[in-house]
């Protein structure tokens, strides 16, 4: 995948096909120390250890509609690709955390992607999801939590165009406050 983007939305894909109700996603950026790492948990399921010891092979999937499992194979592969690795934690009933480490400067490390469309998107699929969202680059972080959005707006829809409108203002806003105030774009 040419976005880092696009695998964060395989991985929170997984977690809402494994039932989970909590999605949390962690951006973890850290010039200083060369690292960047990007850790999604979640309260679905979980894998007991002989699923967990084969889900980075592609011929390994629990999806019905097709027999290859491509996600967790690509993202393992660009992060060893990159200096980095792929660990996966996970116990049956209680959840998942995959975490995904990179050298941030390696020279075929993935951009992030767009991240105000990707959040947009798991949000606006996922109204009844807890879905909640950290990114920190060096000392600046911002996070959100859907289930606050939700409380304030009450039967306000996530959908409404003017709430649209409004999260893609304050998804650039502070996405771009991150990287000191340049207006955001893929990083």
């Amino acid at each position: 995948m040419r976005e880092l983007s696009l695998h964060i939305l395989d991985l929170i894909q997984n977690s809402i096909e494994a039932g989970a109700t909590t999605v949390i996603l962690e951006i973890i950026e850290d010039t200083r120390v060369d690292k960047l790492i990007i850790r999604v948990s979640d309260n679905g399921r979980g894998m007991d250890p002989a699923m967990r010891s084969q889900v980075t092979d592609p011929f390994v999937t629990t999806r019905t509609t097709r027999r290859v499992g491509l996600g967790l194979p690509l993202i393992e592969m660009s992060t060893k690709r990159c200096d980095g690795y792929l660990t996966i934690h996970s116990v049956v009933g209680e959840g998942t955390v995959v975490e995904a480490g990179y050298r941030h400067s390696h020279w075929d490390r993935p951009p992030l992607g767009d991240m105000v469309e990707t959040l947009k998107s798991i949000i606006i699929a996922n109204s009844k999801l807890d879905f909640r969202f950290s990114h920190v680059f060096n000392d600046a972080e911002f996070s959100l939590q859907t289930s606050e959005i939700t409380s304030i707006l009450g039967d306000i829809s996530l959908t409404h165009p003017d709430v649209l409108e409004w999260l893609d203002g304050y998804l650039r806003s502070n996405i771009a406050n991150l990287y000191g105030g340049v207006p955001y774009e893929n990083s």
